[in-house]
């Protein structure tokens, strides 16, 4: 009888040799800039549809300007879904948290607009540990615990707010976001600087490669020494902390917040996330994937806008990318594996 079996060296031989073969470049190149390309169509059509609209200066300023709300939800999310955590459903209702403490506790209660914005980003911080500890310590679902979390956050800021727009931040408060450079505001390059760091973070230090290597196999990591559980408690923390960042940057760049806007960033912010897995690094989460695909659904909305869409066509734009987006990352994923 024949043995089929194939010796170990051998198969060491074939995987080598599949290794070294010539990759397909119109390939390589699509499965990482596709998205960029079809984000380029997008505008040229746009703008031989409606040039008066796309060529007109606030119009880049709207699309670049006025994302940032959506990066600091986007990089939080990011957080816990690299480290294998599926997923933090608390990122938003802790962003509108962070935005509402800050501005009714300046506004209505005579506090320091600064240590208004500690107290609040103190506050997100927490709900972030108390996030991580019941997931990684007590092992619940983290869907159900972040979801839990997300409502009762959600609660707290409608009844702080007694569920009305509450205004009136002081206007040196207010120049820290809505300073503008290059006609762009200061959220931007914050936004920017936050994706690029993270980025960084992630590609060149040991910490970064550590988040990654949990999120891949969190057996393997601990048997190599990884601190599994810190790590996965900090992208907790982590998230936490980003996400009050961004609901005081938001509070001062609006000049007040109001408890359900934060709620309408939840279908875009996960849109935007898994987008990114088909930018730059096919099939992972990164941070500069992310960043671009933002800016790309921002284009699309607002040029279909121009053409006399319903402002109904947001949440139809923002959901078939999502399902898009999932369909392409779980292909990429299974590919990349």
């Amino acid at each position: 009888m024949t043995n089929t079996k194939t010796a170990p060296n051998e198969t060491v031989a074939i995987a080598a040799a599949r290794e070294t073969q010539p990759r397909s470049w119109i390939g390589w190149a699509s499965s990482r800039f596709s998205v960029i390309a079809v984000w380029i169509l997008l505008i040229a059509i746009f703008a031989v549809l409606r040039p008066q609209n796309m060529f007109h200066a606030g119009t880049w300023a709207s699309i670049f300007g006025g994302q940032s709300d959506l990066v600091f939800l986007s990089a939080a999310l990011l957080c816990t879904i690299i480290v294998g955590e599926f997923v933090d459903m608390s990122v938003a209702s802790n962003f509108g948290l962070a935005s509402i403490l800050t501005v009714v506790l300046t506004v209505n209660h005579d506090w320091n607009v600064w240590l208004a914005a500690l107290f609040a980003i103190a506050m997100s911080t927490l709900a972030g540990l108390i996030n991580g500890l019941l997931v990684v310590r007590l092992g619940v679902n983290t869907i159900v615990v972040t979801l839990g979390m997300g409502t009762v956050l959600l609660g707290i800021a409608s009844w702080a707010s007694n569920l009305q727009p509450v205004s009136g931040l002081p206007a040196e408060f207010s120049k820290v976001a809505t300073t503008t450079f290059g006609g762009l505001p200061t959220t931007f390059y914050l936004a920017l600087v936050l994706m690029l760091g993270f980025a960084y973070l992630l590609q060149f230090t040991p910490l970064g490669r550590n988040m990654r290597f949990v999120g891949e196999n969190r057996e393997v990591s601990r048997l190599a020494g990884v601190r599994v559980n810190r790590i996965r408690i900090g992208a907790f923390v982590s998230a936490g902390v980003i996400a009050g960042l961004g609901g005081v940057l938001s509070a001062a760049y609006f000049g007040g917040a109001e408890a359900m806007t934060s709620q309408t960033y939840m279908l875009p912010m996960f849109a935007a996330t898994f987008l990114g897995t088909a930018i730059f690094q096919p099939g992972r989460f990164n941070p500069l994937g992310t960043l671009v695909a933002v800016y790309f659904l921002a284009t699309g909305v607002l040029g279909l806008k121009f053409l006399g869409a319903s402002p109904a066509i947001s949440n139809i734009f923002y959901g078939g990318v999502l399902i898009i987006a999932v369909s392409i990352s779980t292909v990429l994923h299974r590919r990349t594996r």
